[in-house]
């Protein structure tokens, strides 16, 4: 059903459609009308239950097969290994729930809650409620640093200002007036005779008629947007459940082919069976999920300690899959605070005010104090988001600069008189006396406050050049002039002298221009999307160097009329969307993942939502963020820096490089096994290894190494590196190389192992064929840990838990060898100094080759 367009109606048609009058509501009209329309709240967003979270946990197709596995195993007799397999299904579901459910709970505590109380015309009085006991047709009253309740027609306006940024994106305060009215289809951010829900008056007080509550609320309006939008699987996820149907198909196949051999040779069921078995838990790296695990929930504390709060935990790596940064402009790139960055007086320019020189310059010192005496003292009730008003704000900033004190001029020259500023008046005044006189400084409109001077045609023709010069750098221009004056009165102002202008800019925020530079030199792409005005956006883009080359400034109203395929060229060649609604962002973000992008999206507004939802990584700001932005992300930055983005995308890239790491480290592992058992499968040898040992393997002497190479830390040139491709798979063409080469090693090391002992000590061929492949895989740490040797510029000595992870595992497989009852399980026997001489000298061999195949070619 279409909204109503009450932008679109005088004061008298909205109260008369509402059934209301400006003496608001009575209290039992209130109550009747509450319990009709429901409470002002939106609606909370759907709970994850701890169950559904626990669930998730099996949603890898390779949890999924191991899962399979215990069940084989079961029906099959064999109570130990599945009863080892179960507790590797333990360990990395208990390690995915509670650190998801961590994140989430941290999430929830940092959310606040919504305006907690208004005031309203009660039965011709006015009154303290509850928000959430606001009704349509109620009379609010709307004054400086209070949020607005609801949806609400202005009735009755003074000067009245609201922030509107977290809902628009607008970075200045919208001017409310009640007299408009508007064509219907004026777009939400220019419908200046309502104020929303959620947003704060910033100047001057006036009354609204509320229209719209909860839902109804363009809050709500954009909830339900956000609550449409899918959260698709991360790439991370994508490309595990890829591996695992690949891990599927190669235990299916290769069980069958051996046992199919064994058959051949007319060999006994039983060992048919239990070769079978052998294979499948050879083929599958059974500590694969929970290593997995534990490396997002490392990188996921890594964040935490660069204040990156986490809530998906696979978004960890997400990041480090990013392409494009989609990001607001207000309050992420840029400060959200006004400040002047040029003066304009006599003539000059000046772009250092404060500080050397300037302190003492006349002219500048004049501009500047003229501004600061045609602004509103500060209040005690200038409070973040309300009071003073951010120009003024921007003009006592620039004032403390130059070492000017309103408390001191004041003391000279006391205030008379007061004209406040109008958007049909279009500047300010202030009036003191002086020497007996009366002195008026105004500030506001270049094209206004020229009128008011008395200046001839080359002077005003000279001035309108400054002015646009400054707009083209898109700067907020204040023109400046003073003078003696008959009275105190508005209609006394005339005549007065020019002194200058002030440009005024919404900074940016610290450090951001060198995070974009960095994000850039990753190779990611940063597209800034806002509710400004062209020439401010475009200006902002420039200076943090976001239009380069062929990119281009384009304004929301240019996409309405666009295709998709339209959009997704447009989005593939611009940098700044200007104007734009939250509509606009959510398709701009589906535009750029059709092009096959990683996004990551952040906002800190209600307008963001939808498109911090349907991004790949939503990133919301923790401390000025709406409880609205927050939900829809996946990732909140504590401290509201942008440079956090930077940071955490770094640490998203090591998550993936240690996940490839020991991706590479247990699939060469896993390939040697499977390698060994067919090669005797073929050849006719006796068994190499039992199922029991290849279960220890890979859950005992295999996982330690793996969860170190979690452990490892960033390489150097990690930031330097152009981000992988959206489609490469973990398992590339040249990834599966390196596997198989090392995996072809470490078979070799162990079938000549193997064939040695069956001539010369048959009795312990199996155990020396067991411990010659379980050092190998031990000493192969070194091969997986990092690009080029593990020795090169201290790199073995830059993990301390790689360290660790060796000597834990060795222990482990002493152990294995001769403390009770594990030989006995495992079919293992003592060796003597001469076969442990093989197995070392073998074992050594895959570590030794590797590190000279580095050498040779260090990207291996």
């Amino acid at each position: 059903m279409e909204r109503p367009r009450w932008h679109a109606q005088d004061v008298a048609e909205v109260l008369a459609a509402l059934d209301s009058n400006a003496a608001g509501l009575s209290a039992n009209d209130a109550a009747e009308r509450l319990k009709r329309h429901g409470p002002n709240r939106l609606p909370p967003p759907p709970a994850v239950s701890a169950l559904r979270i626990l669930l998730d946990q099996f949603r890898s197709v390779v949890v999924l097969l191991l899962v399979g596995a215990c069940v084989v195993s079961l029906l099959l007799g064999d109570a130990v290994e599945a009863a080892a397999i179960a507790a590797v299904l333990a360990i990395n579901t208990v390690i995915g729930f509670t650190t998801e459910l961590r994140a989430r709970r941290a999430i929830a505590a940092i959310l606040q809650l919504d305006v907690p109380r208004a005031t309203v015309v009660r039965d011709g009085a006015l009154r303290v409620v509850p928000a959430h006991d606001v009704v349509p047709g109620d009379v609010i009253e709307l004054k400086p640093g209070h949020q607005v309740a609801a949806d609400a027609r202005v009735i009755e306006s003074t000067d009245l200002h609201a922030n509107e940024a977290a809902l628009t994106g607008e970075s200045l305060p919208s001017s409310k007036r009640a007299d408009q009215t508007l064509p219907a289809d004026t777009p939400l951010a220019d419908r200046g005779n309502v104020v929303y829900g959620g947003t704060t008056v910033t100047s001057g007080v006036g009354r609204g008629v509320v229209v719209a509550t909860g839902p109804a609320t363009e809050v709500g309006r954009i909830g339900e947007l956000t609550g449409s939008v899918e959260i698709g699987r991360t790439p991370l996820e994508r490309r595990l459940d890829a591996l695992g149907r690949v891990l599927v198909w190669l235990a299916l196949g290769v069980a069958a082919l051996v046992a199919a051999l064994a058959a051949l040779q007319r060999a006994p069921l039983d060992l048919i069976i239990e070769t079978g078995i052998a294979l499948a838990v050879a083929a599958v790296p059974e500590a694969l999920p929970a290593v997995a695990t534990i490396a997002l929930a490392v990188g996921l504390r890594r964040m935490a300690a660069r204040n990156a709060l986490v809530r998906r935990l696979p978004a960890v790596e997400s990041l480090g899959s990013t392409t494009v940064v989609c990001t607001d402009k207000t309050r992420t790139l840029t400060s959200g605070d006004m400040a002047v960055v040029r003066v304009w007086a006599g003539g000059n320019e000046y772009t250092s005010i404060g500080g050397g020189a300037d302190a003492a310059r006349d002219d500048i010192r004049r501009v500047v104090q003229g501004a600061l005496m045609a602004s509103r003292p500060p209040a005690a009730a200038d409070t973040p988001g309300g009071g003073v008003d951010p120009v003024d704000r921007a003009v006592f900033e620039a004032a403390g600069r130059l070492g000017l004190d309103r408390s001191g001029i004041d003391a000279g020259e006391p205030q008379v008189g007061w004209v406040p500023f109008s958007s049909e008046r279009k500047f300010m005044a202030a009036f003191s006396r002086a020497g007996g006189g009366v002195i008026a400084h105004v500030k506001g409109a270049p094209g206004r406050v020229i009128d008011l001077c008395d200046v001839d045609a080359a002077a005003r023709d000279a001035l309108r050049a400054a002015n646009d010069a400054l707009a083209r750098e898109g700067l907020r221009v204040l023109a400046v002039a003073s003078g003696p004056v008959a009275r105190a009165a508005e209609s006394a102002i005339q005549g007065l002298t020019f002194d200058g202008f002030l440009g005024l800019a919404d900074p940016p925020a610290a450090g951001v221009k060198e995070t974009i530079a960095l994000l850039q030199s990753a190779g990611l792409r940063t597209v800034m999307l806002t509710g400004d005005q062209r020439l401010t956006a475009e200006a902002v883009g420039r200076e943090l160097g976001l239009l380069q080359g062929d990119v281009r400034v384009v304004e929301g109203r240019e996409l309405d009329g666009l295709s998709t395929q339209e959009l997704e060229d447009v989005a593939a060649h611009t940098a700044v969307f200007s104007r734009i609604t939250p509509e606009h962002k959510l398709r701009i973000v589906e535009a750029l993942q059709a092009r096959g992008e990683i996004v990551a999206m952040l906002g800190d507004g209600v307008n963001d939502a939808p498109a911090l939802r349907k991004a790949d990584v939503g990133v919301a700001m923790g401390t000025r963020g709406t409880d609205v932005a927050k939900q829809a992300a996946a990732i909140v930055l504590r401290d509201d820096r942008f440079e956090t983005i930077a940071a955490a995308v770094e640490e998203g890239r090591v998550v993936f490089d240690n996940i490839r790491k020991f991706v590479l480290y247990l699939f060469s592992c896993n390939v040697a096994e499977v390698l060994v058992l067919l090669i005797a499968g073929v050849a006719g040898l006796p068994l190499p290894l039992w199922p029991l040992q290849l279960l220890w393997l890979n859950m005992i002497t295999d996982t330690f190494p793996a969860l170190a190479l979690a452990l490892e830390p960033a390489e150097s040139n990690v930031m330097r590196r152009p981000p992988r491709r959206p489609d490469e798979a973990i398992l590339s063409r040249q990834f599966l190389v390196r596997i198989l080469m090392y995996g072809t090693l470490i078979t070799a090391a162990t079938i000549g192992a193997f064939l040695w002992a069956l001539a010369h000590s048959p009795a312990h061929a199996t155990t020396i064929a067991f411990m010659t492949l379980a050092l190998a895989q031990i000493l192969h740490l070194g091969n997986a840990r990092r690009r080029g040797p593990v020795f090169h510029r201290g790199g073995a000595l830059s993990n301390p838990y790689a360290i660790a992870a060796v000597m834990l595992s060795a222990g482990l497989q002493l152990a294995a060898l001769y403390i009770e009852p594990l030989p006995r399980l495992l079919r293992v026997t003592p060796l003597d100094a001469g076969e442990w001489a093989v197995v070392a000298g073998c074992a050594a061999i895959p570590a030794v080759v590797g590190q000279a195949l580095k050498i040779w070619r260090p990207r291996l």
